[in-house]
């Protein structure tokens, strides 16, 4: 079987003088009415041999647990309103700069833990120190997401919390798949892995697999891949 890597992207990475194929599994555009398993097992049951690890985007997983809104069933609270006006808007991604994504995160995370950020990370960063704010609020801060030009529809008009219980949700799938499972967070800044199957996984080796993000960020339509030894 032939594989193709997405535009500007290749499908194998060396990784201290191993090389790995990371291949992009399309799909269709996944619903809060899908399942994440017969997503999954759809899309890569002809693909998926015994030693291969699959990975899958954060966005599907807290898709199909109903953790993605439309925007126009959010109500920012005017402190969203408020904190939002200090957050740095990155090219890469809207994360908390949008009241939207930002109420989520008061939601989500809890406001106490939110302040807190806000206030450690106006202290540090006169002094060069960056990121002390998700530092204290974690993963399910920096996972929060909203809607950009890129995006596909009808997500460019959404916003989604971080996926519930990302490791239970790669145990289970490990569980019906026979393939080890992985929940990672993934743009061209950034990677972070979210949910394992396995705790012997090395979070070091597991990013550097993505480190150029081989699932792109818009059109592609490749929420999951396959990563097995070239």
């Amino acid at each position: 079987m032939e594989f193709k890597a997405n535009e500007g992207k290749n499908l194998e990475i060396d990784i201290n003088g191993v090389k790995w194929l990371r291949i992009p599994v399309k799909t269709h555009v996944v619903m809060k009415e899908d399942n994440l398993f017969e997503v999954v097992d759809k899309y890569t049951k002809e693909i998926r041999q015994k030693n291969d690890i699959v990975f899958c985007s954060e966005k599907i997983v807290a898709i199909t647990q109903g953790r993605s809104f439309p925007i126009s069933e959010i109500n920012p609270s005017w402190l969203a309103k408020f904190l939002v006006k200090f957050v740095y808007k990155s090219p890469h991604g809207i994360g908390l700069g949008s009241p939207y994504t930002m109420q989520l995160a008061l939601e989500d995370v809890g406001i106490p833990r939110i302040l807190l950020g806000c206030v450690a990370a106006a202290i540090t960063k006169p002094f060069g120190v960056r990121g002390m704010f998700y530092k204290i609020c974690g993963k399910k801060a920096y996972a929060i997401d909203g809607p950009c030009d890129y995006t596909l529809p009808p997500y460019n008009k959404y916003a989604k919390m971080a996926p519930k219980e990302p490791n239970k949700v790669a145990r289970e799938m490990k569980e019906k798949l026979d393939n080890e499972f992985i929940v990672l967070d993934a743009n061209d800044l950034n990677v972070d892995i979210l949910g394992k199957s396995s705790k012997s996984f090395d979070n070091k080796f597991l990013k550097a697999l993505f480190k150029d993000n081989p699932l792109g960020q818009a059109s592609q339509q490749t929420p999951i891949a396959i990563v097995r030894k070239a």
